[in-house]
């Protein structure tokens, strides 16, 4: 019996492979007459302009499948799309019909992905998030989609720049107002910092969005955007959302010696840098201290408030280590090279994955940025505020980063400056010393 279906199946692909044969045959043989009656008339324009595989479409080239001798041999037409393979004009090449099907079914099939980054800015935050958006743009390899959240005086200035910086064609962004449930307004906005607490209301703002990365406005990468979204794909099955603890050394913990309130793990987490599946976190039931009930995000964050208000110093991010206290398998924890704060350094280098890697994101919390306190952060910032779009300025700005960067030896930060620079140098070779095509 097996002898029989092996004959059978040989009998099979042999049957193929000569009505390949025939096929390409015809295809290649000139055919007198082409184009007789009863045969709907093509358009004599691609379906999609342009598009044919290699050159073809441009003056002076006559496309990937010209034949000596036979000029305008293999046209793009888009009698593919309504003729039989073996009915087409004898100008119409057959591979072509292949190439062009399967780039309509590509472009049907596998729409852009786009990466979700969102923002709170207040204040005089502006500079800031411009310059973390900058650092966003510089180094990512996929499109970026920003959901800016800001008070109405800053839309007009962030719309100027953003829009000046519209012929990259690397991202979208979105303005929104600051919103909070108009019952309890005045006691968000006011909670920690002006607007903080937006963050906690992204996902039942942000219906339609799936995944998001939220950031601080003192945010800088320094390595593409890309590397901390693919985290999201080692989520296991029960985590719907990401973040850094708050300290390495518990000797120096502000959770874990202060808190009056419950919390994440040894030392807590940090929520300046949260990577969220907010699909997963609008679905999600949570448990709680509150009630017996398992209550939804958009109904756990109020009585949250409600019952340790006097006791949170951290504001929303408290009642992020709260939840996650209580449903500690929904949270994926990621190194402190995605969240690197001055407290990593300031007492001495206690983030190891940095001192072997390099910082990926840098969090300059307490001011740095605008102070001397910690000259090494300060020096990144203001290069990457400065640093345009053109490629040979940023590959330029290396070099005098690096002798900033060693003036700053006399703090704690700056003895282990070459971490700041090791991944930024690294991300702006990667992306800025090939070749354009292969960008």
């Amino acid at each position: 019996m097996r002898r029989y279906l092996r004959l059978a199946v040989l009998c099979v692909a042999c049957g193929f492979c000569s009505l390949l044969y025939a096929f390409s045959q015809l295809a290649a043989s000139p055919e007198e007459g082409a184009g007789g009656g009863g045969r709907p008339q093509a358009a004599e324009t691609s379906w999609l302009a342009g598009s044919g595989r290699g050159a073809a479409g441009r003056p002076g080239s006559a496309g990937p499948g010209v034949l000596p001798g036979r000029p305008g041999r293999c046209k793009d037409f888009s009698l593919c799309y309504w003729n039989p393979y073996w009915m087409l004009p004898s100008d119409v090449c057959g591979m072509n019909c292949f190439w062009e099907a399967a780039l309509r079914y590509s472009l049907k099939t596998q729409p852009i992905e786009r990466m979700h980054l969102a923002v709170v800015a207040c204040g005089e935050r502006l500079e800031e998030t411009i310059t973390m958006l900058k650092s966003a743009i510089i180094f990512s390899i996929k499109p970026l989609q920003f959901h800016i959240f800001a008070e109405n005086q800053l839309h007009t200035s962030f719309k100027g720049i953003l829009d000046s910086w519209s012929l990259l064609q690397t991202f979208n962004y979105s303005l929104y107002p600051i919103t909070f449930p108009s019952e309890n307004a005045v006691e968000w906005k006011k909670l920690f910092k002006p607007c903080a607490s937006q963050r906690l209301f992204l996902p039942l703002l942000l219906k339609d969005v799936d995944s998001l990365l939220y950031v601080d406005t003192d945010i800088l990468f320094l390595r593409p955007v890309d590397d901390i979204w693919s985290l999201l794909k080692k989520f296991n099955a029960t985590q719907i959302a990401a973040m850094a603890p708050e300290h390495e050394e518990p000797r120096i913990g502000w959770y874990n010696r202060f808190a009056r309130h419950p919390y994440y793990g040894k030392t807590g987490v940090n929520s300046g840098v949260m990577l969220m599946n907010m699909t997963r976190m609008r679905r999600k039931y949570f448990k709680n201290d509150m009630t017996t009930v398992q209550l939804q995000w958009g109904d756990i964050l109020m009585p949250l408030l409600k019952k340790y208000k006097l006791n949170i110093t951290w504001g929303d991010q408290d009642l992020l280590n709260i939840i996650f206290f209580h449903n500690p398998e929904s949270l994926y924890v990621f190194p402190c090279q995605w969240n690197y704060r001055p407290d990593h350094c300031i007492y001495g280098s206690n983030c190891k994955e940095a001192e072997e890697e390099g910082i990926f994101i840098l969090h300059g919390n307490r001011g740095v940025y605008h102070d001397d306190k910690q000259p090494a952060f300060r020096a990144i910032y203001e290069a990457l505020r400065n640093c345009s779009f053109e490629d040979d300025n940023i590959r330029s700005l290396l070099m005098p980063l690096e002798l900033e960067l060693q003036k700053t030896v006399h703090t704690y930060c700056g003895k282990i400056y070459s971490i700041f620079i090791k991944q930024l140098a690294k991300s702006v070779r990667d992306r800025y010393d090939r070749p354009s095509k292969e960008r």
